[in-house]
């Protein structure tokens, strides 16, 4: 099994190739082996490159071409690479859109990312029949998911892929890549810039992992992709982690670039003994997950089976990853003890770049350890930004100088904060805290600015609060984070005055947020109180609401 190294991006890039022109590269090198796999359905890569350039020449007939803007909404399937090939194709830039939003939501993001184009689930319909007549400036809408004739102004994705116009051109010289929604300290979400020098430094590490150079021409491509077929170390890949978040998508796009074949569930939702048996028929290398959100139901299903005498085959697995949320020692143990052989990778990166660190465990000793390694492309800074000395008890900002995206979308402030030049070199560093045990093992204290990370999905106060303060009967809301053993923490909601809630149900209330928010927003508890805990200066004691609302979990969950 080859070893598992941090993704160091500060080598070389392919800057004369576009993202659609590297891609191409690939999958000529990748020859007939499948590109994408979904239950008993495989499609080859010439047939993801066909269906692309039909999307494409839909898209270029609608007004999208270099520079462009493409929201995809789309779960987990073919769909979601073939429309985002097609938006490479055309020099244009993908963007991410969480398929939990409602019209509101949606609303925002596509004016606030200038979109031309919105390719959306069918269950999504009716938050953008909400919004109709509110986006004259979109192009084209296209509907994927269903058979049914979709609803007007939108195409059928599937017509466009196999009879739309075919876009035979391909943008060579693009320097667009993509732009990744992720979060903020405002509860909005933020764009986040990768052109394709950056783009192209985190995918390279398909090779990179191998001790192959990064290829820099077409050629180059094709022949990397052919040497890791003949040492077998082609990627077949399973991202349980939606696409919609960055971990998930750049774990696929350079499994793509390494000529390797991207594996889907057909469940929506994380069904386990799905999983277990598409690893086991398809022989998947490498899954991504979200933390124990997936390992906890990963960990039962597995145990189910072998106790019923019929254990799944997952031999062929070397590798799974996740990133930025709770895996704990408890669920990695019980993976490594049915998976052997088996390597369990917990990243510290975000959309803003990195990697800042790396835990790997293969044994039980490395799960009790369970401590980070800085990556080598990283340092934690002081307020002077000088190193901070392990074994101190300093605490310093994570920074890293690997791939570096452009900087947030209609943000130059907030860019200039988060990444900055230090000793000549170009860092990010978008505000998560550490510090360095005597042995310089990295310890994660957490981002500062109180941003819930629930099963995956980051979750800002905020936002929920407004949406709270909306109900006539609550004067005073605060919205913290309890942690959690499946979803790491969950949304609990501290309101008050407790007396004029007295005849309103908690689900009354959570049902107020879910209403007017994304699900995965809305309070799982409600602690209700006289009033909120405040400073002398009048100001909401975040920290005490939270003791009180841990408190008040703790105590409901020892009741039951």
């Amino acid at each position: 099994m080859p070893e598992t190294t941090l993704p160091d991006s500060t080598g070389p890039t392919a800057q004369k190739m576009s993202i659609a022109v590297a891609l191409r590269a690939a999958a000529e090198g990748a020859g007939d082996r499948p590109a994408m796999i979904q239950g008993d359905r495989k499609v080859g890569y010439a047939e993801l490159d066909a269906r692309s350039s039909r999307l494409a020449g839909v898209l270029a007939e609608r007004g999208v071409g270099p520079g462009s803007v493409v929201a995809i909404s789309l779960y987990n399937s073919f769909a979601y690479l073939e429309i985002m090939y097609a938006v490479f194709k055309l020099g244009a830039q993908p963007v991410n859109i969480n398929y939990r939003y409602l019209a509101p939501e949606l609303h925002y993001v596509l004016n606030y990312t200038d979109a031309a184009a919105f390719v959306y689930d069918t269950t999504l319909a009716a938050q953008v029949q909400q919004m109709d007549g509110e986006l004259p400036k979109l192009g084209l809408f296209l509907e994927a998911g269903s058979a049914a004739e979709p609803v007007a102004p939108a195409v059928s994705f599937e017509w466009a892929a196999e009879h739309g116009p075919v876009h035979e051109e391909i943008n060579t010289d693009s320097p667009h890549g993509i732009i990744l929604l992720t979060g903020g300290t405002t509860g909005r979400p933020k764009g986040v810039i990768w052109d394709r020098d950056g783009l192209l430094g985190i995918i390279s590490s398909v090779f990179r992992q191998h001790d192959l150079p990064v290829p820099e021409t077409p050629s180059e491509v094709r022949a990397a992709v052919r040497e890791l077929h003949e040492r077998n170390l082609t990627p077949i890949v399973l991202p349980m982690s939606p696409l919609i978040h960055g971990t998930g998508l750049m774990q696929t796009l350079r499994s793509l670039y390494g000529g390797g074949t991207i594996c889907f569930c057909t469940s929506k939702s994380l069904n386990a003994d799905e999983v277990w048996q598409t690893v086991q028929q398809h022989a998947v290398t490498d899954m991504v997950i979200v933390g124990d959100a997936f390992g906890r139901p990963l960990v039962d299903s597995l145990t189910t089976a072998k106790s019923a005498g019929q254990p799944y085959d997952i031999s062929s697995l070397n590798q799974m990853t996740s990133s930025g949320v709770i895996w704990s020692a408890d669920v990695k143990r019980e993976l490594l003890r049915h998976g052997d052989g088996l390597a369990l990778v917990d990243n510290i990166s975000a959309s803003e770049g990195g990697p800042f660190g790396l835990a790997v465990a293969r044994t039980e000793a490395d799960v009790a350890d369970g401590r980070f390694m800085l990556a080598s492309v990283a340092r934690i800074l002081d307020e002077n930004d000088q190193d901070i000395k392990p074994g101190t008890g300093q605490i310093g900002i994570l920074a890293s100088a690997g791939a570096q995206p452009v900087g947030y979308l209609k943000d130059p402030e907030r860019t200039a904060k988060v990444w900055r030049v230090i000793d000549g070199v170009r860092y990010s560093a978008p505000g998560d805290l550490a510090s360095l045990d005597a042995d310089g093992k990295l310890i994660l204290l957490g981002r500062g600015d109180g941003v819930i990370n629930t099963g995956g999905e980051k979750v800002f106060p905020e936002e929920v609060e407004e949406a709270l303060l909306t109900h006539p009967k609550i004067t005073d809301a605060v919205i913290v984070g309890v942690p959690d053993p499946r979803w790491g923490q969950i949304v609990v909601a501290v309101v008050a005055p407790a007396d004029a809630l007295a005849d309103v149900e908690d689900e009354t209330l959570s049902r107020h947020v879910s209403d007017r928010l994304a699900g995965y927003k809305r309070p799982r508890r409600i602690v209700r109180v006289d009033s909120l805990p405040r400073s002398p200066a009048g100001k909401i004691n975040r920290a005490s609401a939270r003791e009180l609302a841990v408190s008040q979990v703790k105590a409901e969950e020892t009741a039951s």
